[in-house]
């Protein structure tokens, strides 16, 4: 059904789309991985790599998989599956470094998200905590995009002055750059 569907995409739509959400499986919670590395490779990795190659033999697309949490036990088998994409960034999970993740991996991945930590920061810190936090994040420099790890209201607590002080501060990043 997953090839029907990705051919049906194909057919409707052909090359306007850049990115295609594959999964939304958490593989990690915040200390560390749901499963073992040996069981993703036995009953996903299989199935992610023959979408993976289909989607790069058949189209221009980039595939784009969710997972939250500590998943740098499953990034060599990823890449070796194909995906294209990380999201979100979870930085405050264990072993979720986003300069370490950056260093390893940035060359073979794109990581989507890791701008501000939304489980904390955003919901919880005053304006001046979010503006603070993504002025200094190191990884994000040069580039001013947007990085977040889930959307601003995820929480449903998320001050809408945090969420305004965020925008600010990536505008006035965009508008210096």
């Amino acid at each position: 059904m997953a090839f029907e569907n990705l051919k049906l995409y194909r057919q409707a739509v052909g090359d306007k789309i850049d990115v295609i959400v594959m999964s939304g499986t958490d593989f990690g919670s915040q200390r560390g991985p749901l499963l073992s590395p040996r069981m993703y490779r036995e009953l996903w990795k299989p199935f992610h790599k023959r979408l993976n190659d289909w989607v790069h033999a058949n189209t221009p697309w980039k595939t784009f998989y969710h997972s939250c949490g500590s998943i740098t036990a499953f990034l060599d088998d990823f890449i070796d599956a194909g995906v294209d994409i990380i999201n979100p960034v979870q930085c405050s999970a264990e072993g979720m470094d986003a300069q370490g993740l950056k260093d390893r991996y940035g060359d073979r991945l794109v990581f989507w998200g890791a701008g501000v930590n939304t489980q904390k920061t955003l919901p919880f810190g005053t304006p001046d905590q979010v503006r603070t936090r993504w002025r200094t994040h190191p990884h994000l420099r040069p580039r001013w995009r947007l990085r977040l790890q889930h959307h601003p209201q995820h929480s449903g607590r998320t001050p809408t002055e945090n969420v305004l002080a965020l925008f600010e501060t990536v505008a006035g990043r965009a508008l210096r750059s």
